[in-house]
């Protein structure tokens, strides 16, 4: 096929043990998803209908030693978070077998210029210049999970220079991971290559050039980068 300019390479991510690599289609990410953290940020977190937001596919990176500071903001904010790979598509699937359909698990941070996201929040606009700039999903390497298995608690958490600044459990979710895809795939056909953000636990906060972030989730590996 021809086009008018040479495409984008493929947005992907490293996959543990293999020379292969995640192909990334597209970003949900499942909003204020732990109580902690919705009440952090002014919200009811009883199992109110969950909603969601999207990053470009390219917002997707590994995790690299150093990480660019973003333009138009003073308050970045970090955001640990369980990634989870679809491997199988699929339409209204139900949360019974929603597990069949994961491919595996990652690291990763919603990074976030809060300030612009807030500006948008008040005037009742999409938060996309907060969440969807470049560079704004950096991720650790996939783990299949025929080598993790399900990932369904275990601690999750964020440092900052060495200080905790974040620590919760994924088994405090408050949509499981089986309920999210379920309630995704009601509204459009997951896709192979999908990539879903689980939400973050409580504890967000800035973080400015020279800030060494470190974070992990337990069966997976740590993930480490310099803000520059």
């Amino acid at each position: 096929m021809d086009y008018v300019f040479e495409p984008a390479p493929q947005a992907s991510l490293a996959v543990v043990g293999s020379k292969k690599r995640f192909p990334v289609r597209r970003v949900f990410c499942v909003g204020r998803n732990y109580g902690a953290h919705a009440r952090e940020m002014g919200h009811d977190p009883d199992r109110e209908p969950p909603f969601f937001f999207t990053k470009p596919a390219d917002a997707v990176i590994d995790m690299p030693e150093k990480w660019p500071y973003p333009p138009e903001t003073s308050d970045l904010h970090h955001e640990i978070e369980l990634v989870v790979m679809i491997g199988k598509g699929g339409q209204n699937i139900d949360k019974s077998v929603a597990n069949d359909h994961i491919f595996g698990y990652a690291v990763g941070l919603d990074m976030t210029r809060r300030d612009l996201q807030g500006a948008a929040k008040k005037l009742g606009r999409p938060w996309d210049w907060g969440k969807a700039f470049d560079f704004s999903a950096p991720c650790g390497p996939v783990y299949p999970i025929e080598e993790t298995g399900l990932i369904e608690s275990g601690e999750i958490w964020l440092k900052v220079n060495g200080q905790v600044r974040q620590t919760g459990d994924i088994a405090d979710l408050i949509w499981s991971v089986p309920e999210v895809i379920e309630i995704i795939s009601r509204s459009m056909t997951l896709q192979p290559g999908d990539v879903i953000m689980t939400g973050t636990p409580a504890g967000v906060g800035a973080v400015v050039a020279g800030d060494q972030i470190s974070a992990g989730i337990d069966r997976l590996s740590k993930i480490e980068t310099m803000v520059f």
